[in-house]
């Protein structure tokens, strides 16, 4: 059977359905994977090796349907669910499914902090969606496939890590999904540990910011490592502090421990971090109790819609601080 899945962005989306992928080819004899996705996310997923084929745009989104429909594919999976991916099944006239979005219930949360959402998560519910095909839910969690390679040969970690560090992924999409640099360096000087400050080009600035508390106990990692190698350090930490963001679920499919910093967003969307119901590795979710603004947004803002970031600036660093003092004692 050769299958097309449909997921065009982001890196934490794409990690999310990782699981549909590997129970695919584990359950259904000879299949074919295809994954269509956007041209710059082709490292999240270009070294899965449950995957035969892929198929990537930039802009023009008729051309690459041209070459889909030369494949002939027996059924459709869509992952993402929105206009685009609807076009690609309607020209394809295969068989397709597509997961449930949720869109009405994410709105209702977000705008009128009214829950209707399920208790499912988002990986669960794009698991569902090939249920028709006879393919269940293996229990095995995330999945993340480094190339092989990949080193960080030429840009060593330095020596104070060589007895280990904590992860502290510092970027996020949107600027509401992020800790102030204010409240990151007061994270970062409430952990007595070596810290890896991780992230894009774009957190460089701030994670040398940060690092200027103390060099010989903070890293910056933002910019001179490619997402390959960004993943490298993530996995060898001995646990990872995350916003949400794309690395947390990088971690979290490495089995990693993660504390999950939360704004915009919030565990209540159904995407916190997830491991597979055979994992017992423990995790947290760090946002403020009761706070009535979150979630303000399914993707986070640019800025917090209510002036005052209560989200993160009302956070209990020192909760945050003391659980990664502790975790740092048990690994």
């Amino acid at each position: 059977m050769k299958i097309l899945v449909i997921r065009f962005s982001s890196i934490g989306d794409i990690v999310l359905t990782t699981p549909v992928f590997r129970c695919i080819k584990q359950q259904i004899p000879n299949a074919e994977i295809h994954l269509l996705t956007k041209h710059k996310f082709r490292a999240v997923s270009e070294a899965n090796p449950h995957i035969s084929k892929f198929h990537y745009f930039k802009d023009d989104l008729k051309e690459v349907v041209d070459t889909l429909k030369a494949e002939n594919f027996d059924t459709v999976i869509d992952l993402h669910k929105n206009f685009r991916s609807y076009r690609v099944r309607m020209a394809l006239g295969k068989k397709s499914y597509a997961y449930n979005k949720l869109s009405v219930e994410k709105f209702l949360l977000t705008k009128f902090r009214i829950n209707k959402m399920p208790d499912r998560h988002i990986t669960q519910r794009s698991l569902d969606t090939v249920l028709p095909l006879g393919v269940k839910d293996d229990g095995g969690g995330l999945e993340h496939y480094i190339p092989a390679g990949i080193t960080l040969s030429d840009k060593p970690l330095p020596s104070f890590t060589n007895n280990g560090y904590i992860a502290l992924v510092i970027g996020a999409s949107f600027a509401t999904k992020k800790l102030p640099p204010e409240r990151l360096i007061a994270l970062c000087n409430l952990i007595k540990h070596p810290i890896m400050l991780v992230g894009g080009p774009e957190d460089e600035q701030i994670g040398s910011r940060v690092q200027g508390l103390d060099p010989q106990r903070i890293y910056n990692a933002c910019g001179p490592y490619n997402l390959h190698q960004s993943s490298l350090i993530v996995r060898d930490a001995k646990f990872v502090i995350s916003h949400d963001t794309g690395m947390q679920y990088i971690a979290c499919a490495f089995q990693k421990r993660v504390l999950a910093i939360w704004g915009a967003t919030s565990p209540k969307l159904q995407v916190e971090p997830y491991y597979g119901s055979n994992s017992t590795v423990p995790y947290a979710n760090c946002l403020v109790p009761n706070l009535p603004c979150q979630p303000c947004s399914n993707y986070g803002t640019k800025k917090c819609p209510e002036g005052h970031f209560n989200c993160m600036m009302q956070l209990d660093l020192q909760a945050i601080a003391d659980q990664a003092n502790s975790w740092w004692t048990e690994l």
